[in-house]
């Protein structure tokens, strides 16, 4: 067994790194709701902690996981700031309250 997957106790018994958490439905969300490019990113490293822990790799489990986490947060920033952007734009064009006045 890989020794930074299980680590073996003074008496003797063994005791198995806990499964990281995979940020999955973080990275569904931030897709769906943020940034699509930067949560597909997350995706893709969030698919890849569980097969990585499953084979016993814990340090690429733990490393998929945080940079999982990072595009996480980079979408959710990214989508923050462009809506931002939008509504600062459509509110000093005046084209949102034409909306409104629909």
């Amino acid at each position: 067994m890989d020794s930074e997957f299980t680590q073996t106790q003074a008496n003797g018994s063994v005791q198995v790194q806990p499964k990281p958490d995979n940020y999955l439905v973080w990275s569904i969300l931030t897709t769906i709701c943020c940034c699509l490019p930067f949560g597909i990113v997350a995706i893709v490293y969030s698919s890849k902690v569980n097969t990585l822990y499953n084979s016993q790799q814990y340090s690429a489990a733990v490393e998929a996981a945080n940079n999982a986490k990072k595009w996480c947060l980079i979408s959710l920033i990214t989508g923050i700031a462009i809506d931002i952007i939008y509504f600062a734009i459509m509110f000093f064009t005046g084209a949102f309250a034409t909306m409104c006045n629909m």
